[in-house]
C-alpha cells in the first residue's frame, strides 16, 4: 500500500495530477484546497505527497489522493468515518483550508458546511453530531502553530481545550488562539500544567 509519493509532476488535470516515480506514473487524485495549494508547480517540478490508499470491493481500481501534509490526510480519514461521505465525495468537499471544516463542525456551522460542494443540509447535520469534538485538534494545526501543536501531542491539547472552554468559559475559538499562541512562544511545553501556565503568563502579558 503506498502511503507517500514523491516525484516529477508530469501532467495536471481538473482534480488529479499525474506523477513519475521510480519510471512509473501516479496518477492521484487531489481536494481541491490541496489543488490550490500546488498551483505554483509546472510541469518537470519535483512533487511531494501524503497517500490515502482506497480500494473496496465495489471499488476494485485503486485511487490514490494527495494531500501536502498528515494533518490534511488524519482529517481526510476522519471526516471519510460520517455516514454518507465516502473517500471521492470528501475529494470534492474539501475546498477549503481544513482547519476552516474543522471549526465549522465545532462551531455547529451548517451554513459554512453546507456550502462545501455535495455536502447538503442533511449531511452537515450528520457531520456535526459525529464530529463535533474530534475536530477541535484540525482548527490548531490549520494556525501557524501547527508544529508546535503536534509537538506535544493531540490529547494533551485536547485536555487543555476542555477546561478552557469547558471549566473557564472561554470561547472555543479564543482558547484554540490562546493555546496555539503558548506553543508559539515555549514549544517544548510536554505537560498539560506547563501548557496551562504559558497560557496564563501570556494573558497577563498582555494585560
Amino acid at each position: 500500500m503506498i502511503g507517500y509519493l514523491e516525484g516529477k509532476l508530469l501532467k495536471v488535470e481538473a482534480e488529479r495530477m499525474l506523477i513519475l516515480a521510480a519510471q512509473v506514473g501516479y496518477e492521484v487524485m487531489l481536494p481541491a484546497v490541496v489543488m490550490k495549494s500546488l498551483a505554483t508547480k509546472s510541469i518537470g517540478d519535483t512533487v511531494s505527497l501524503f497517500i490515502y490508499y482506497h480500494q473496496t470491493e465495489r471499488q476494485p481500481k485503486p485511487v490514490l489522493i494527495g494531500f501536502t501534509s498528515e494533518t490534511e490526510k488524519e482529517f481526510f480519514q476522519l471526516f471519510i468515518s460520517v455516514d454518507a461521505i465516502g473517500p471521492l465525495k470528501a475529494v470534492k468537499a474539501m475546498d477549503i483550508p481544513v482547519s476552516e471544516i474543522a471549526s465549522a463542525i465545532e462551531s455547529k456551522d451548517l451554513g459554512r458546511l453546507k456550502a462545501l460542494k455535495g455536502i447538503g443540509g442533511r449531511t452537515a447535520q450528520k457531520i456535526i453530531a459525529s464530529l463535533q469534538g474530534k475536530a477541535v485538534k484540525f482548527v490548531v494545526d490549520g494556525n501557524s502553530g501547527e508544529n508546535a501543536a503536534y509537538a506535544v501531542g493531540d490529547d494533551l491539547i485536547q485536555q487543555v481545550l476542555d477546561v478552557l472552554v469547558g471549566q473557564l468559559g472561554h470561547k472555543l475559538l479564543e482558547a484554540k488562539k490562546m493555546v496555539v499562541d503558548a506553543l508559539k512562544r515555549n514549544p517544548d511545553i510536554a505537560t498539560a500544567e506547563a501548557l496551562f501556565e504559558e497560557v496564563y503568563r501570556g494573558e497577563k502579558e498582555m494585560e
